[in-house]
Parts: structure tokens; sequence; C-alpha cells
């Protein structure tokens, strides 16, 4: 292949990966939010055969693949557009990407709105490189915790609504091609004003324009796919948001799967499947790993001085609220606070309670067993 990749940024794709402490990362952004039973398969042996073998579902339903190199990068280019994993046009990854609220059917509103804005994909801006869409336009819209700056939801009144982020309320739109044409022209308006300075729609402090009035409000928010039994199929969560390829292999190797559908909540949705338990997948709305957020850490990360994930495995019976370990300040794992967060500082864990990564913290330079035996001296089960 005669394309060269551009490493720079934080916002990896296939075309432009990331430099990253285990080689380059990768990010495919599945189509509709959903894989094939055979471009799934077809992606496990791509991650075994060109990188690290480990794939990873990320916060805004991307997957992504570690360990590529500059001498496999091309192959695994070929191998990712042969299977339609990938578009073949570089420019692809520079328009908004599209996120759907999982569990959509075929012909349902998210699904039509969806489709209609991938035919008109052309007609988006390009855009900084974080910015994204919400399509939530099931019976109740369940991505407002999701990463995404301007969203087609559905509205207490029962119809569509076109709303910007940062935003309580958005506008009422007649139709699916009425909220399709409003978002594409709301992009519009956010690049002419001043969008690439202000990089995200919530930090975008210019009124919104007359002909996008805040006059209709979401419906009440829905709660996230549970684990198992699901319709048309069962859902599974990803320890930690990443597994080995053999373990998603699994979960689509019985001839009944059809497809799979991605998550920002580290859940993805097999179609078809029976929801017998998998062997590295989680099946248990219990399971304490549902409520940890770690970031990948060392050595997978080139900014990260711990190992993150060993430590959170350890404190699955420690505490029982919200815990965030996170191997830098950065925090890329959870922007939100955690009743315990932990994050990597020279070696060491630096331990913060009700906070974020860039909170003050409470203890310093903690090994990660003393970070157990603290959090158990202070009664960490009620945290």
């Amino acid at each position: 292949m005669s394309a060269e990749p551009r490493i720079k940024g934080w916002c990896p794709g296939a075309w432009q990966p990331m430099a990253t402490g285990d080689g380059w990362l990768v990010r495919v952004r599945p189509r509709l939010g959903q894989l094939t039973r055979s471009q799934v398969l077809a992606l496990c042996d791509a991650a075994e055969a060109f990188g690290s073998g480990l794939v990873e579902l990320t916060s805004r339903a991307n997957l992504q693949l570690r360990g590529v190199t500059e001498a496999s990068w091309p192959a695994l280019m070929d191998a990712l557009i042969a299977h339609e994993l990938i578009d073949p046009d570089p420019e692809a990854e520079r328009r908004p990407q599209i996120l759907l609220a999982p569990g959509w059917q075929a012909e349902d509103d998210t699904h039509k709105i969806a489709s209609a804005l991938n035919d008109r994909w052309q007609q988006l801006p390009v855009v900084p490189a974080k910015v994204g869409i919400a399509i939530d336009a099931g019976e109740l819209p369940v991505l407002g915790d999701a990463s995404a700056d301007f969203r087609i939801e559905r509205a207490d009144s029962g119809g569509l609504l076109v709303r910007a982020d940062g935003h309580a309320s958005g506008t009422a739109v007649p139709s699916i091609d009425a909220a399709v044409a409003q978002l594409i022209r709301l992009t519009h308006w956010f690049v002419e004003s001043g969008g690439w300075d202000s990089k995200r729609m919530r930090r975008h402090n210019v009124p919104l324009p007359d002909w996008a009035p805040t006059n209709a409000r979401p419906a009440a928010a829905g709660s996230p796919l549970p684990l198992g039994k699901h319709a048309h199929g069962a859902v599974y969560g990803l320890p930690f948001g990443r597994v080995p390829a053999k373990v998603l292999r699994a979960a689509v190797t019985p001839a009944e799967v059809t497809a799979l559908q991605v998550t920002p909540w580290r859940r993805i949705w097999v179609a078809g499947a029976s929801a017998a338990a998998i062997d590295g997948l989680i099946s248990d709305e219990q399971d304490a790993r549902l409520r940890i957020d770690a970031c990948p850490g060392a050595p997978y990360c080139e900014q990260a001085s711990v190992a993150t994930q060993p430590l959170a495995e350890r404190l699955r019976g420690v505490t029982q609220g919200a815990v965030h370990v996170s191997g830098c300040a950065k925090g890329c794992a959870r922007r939100a606070s955690a009743d315990v967060c932990l994050v990597g500082e020279a070696g060491r864990f630096d331990l913060i309670v009700n906070g974020r990564a860039d909170s003050t913290p409470v203890k310093t330079g903690l090994t990660e067993t003393e970070v157990v035996a603290y959090l158990e001296s202070l009664g960490a089960p009620h945290l």
C-alpha cells in the first residue's frame, strides 16, 4: 500500500494509528455500531496476525487493536478493507463518528436515522477529532452519559428532537428526514461559528442560531442493556473493556450468531446468542468489574508509570462503590468522579476519595499492596 500512517494526536483511527507503549493502536469504527459474524471473526484473525491479539472496546463504542507495528500495519489495513471493517477512503475518519443506541433493530427509528445520515455523510463538515453524533431514538434515550456533541433523541412528546450537547433541550422535528437535515445544518453552524477553537460542543460558548430553538425536552432516560438474555440474543460484559481475540471469537462461534453490536458501556450484544456463559466475558450484573474503570496502564500506554489492571482485579472484593484506576493524571478511562480513584505517579499510586484523576489525593506514593491494605483499613467496602 502506498499510504503512510499519520501518527500524531490522541484520537487514533485505522488510517491514523497512534503510537503507544506496546506498539501502534488501530481503531475500528463499526458501521452503524454493528459487525456481522464473519466480520468479527476477521477482526479477531487480524488482531492475532498483525497485533498483540488484544481487542478493546472504548467508551465511544469503537474497537481497538493493540500491538500493531510499522511492518504489520499495511497488511492489517488490507485485511480490514477486504472485510469492510474500515472505509478505504482515509477522509472518512475526518467526519464525525456516529454512535447508535445499542439494541437497535433493522428498520426501527434509530436504524433509519443512522442509515439516512450515513447516506449523506459527505455533507457533514470536517470537525475537530473528538466531535461525535449520537442517534438515540428508541422509546427511552440511553446515551445521555455517552460522549457526543450532537444528538437525535426521542422527545418526551414521543416525537424526535435534535439537541446540541450542553443544552438540556433540543429542537423538535417532524420527521426522520427533517432530523437528519437539522443535524447536518447544526454541525456546519458549529464549524462556522468557531467550533475548531472550542473543540467540543459543550465548550462552545456561542448562542444557538434562531433556527435551532430549544423547544423540546428528551424523554426520561432509560438504562443500559442488562447482561444476559436479551431480545434476539444476549449481552456480555468485557472485563475493563478488553479481551483476547480468542474470547471474542468464542462469543460468535455458535452457528446461530448473526451479528455483534458494540456499546459505550463495555458490553456487547450478540445477535442469536443463547446467553450461555463464556469464559473471559462477564455474564453477571453483580460482577465487581462492571463498576471498576481501568485504563490500559503500563506497559500498554507510554504515559502510564504503573500497571493498572492487576490492581483493578485485586480491588474486586475490596470496594463496593465506583473505582477508577488510572495510569496517569489524564484519567482517560473515566470522566466522572469515583468513590475511589487511584492514579499512577512515578511508579506508585496516589489515592483520591470521591474525586477524579486530577483531584487532590488523600494519600500518595502507595504500592499496589499498600493500596489494598489502606482501603481495607478504612472500611473501603462501604465507600
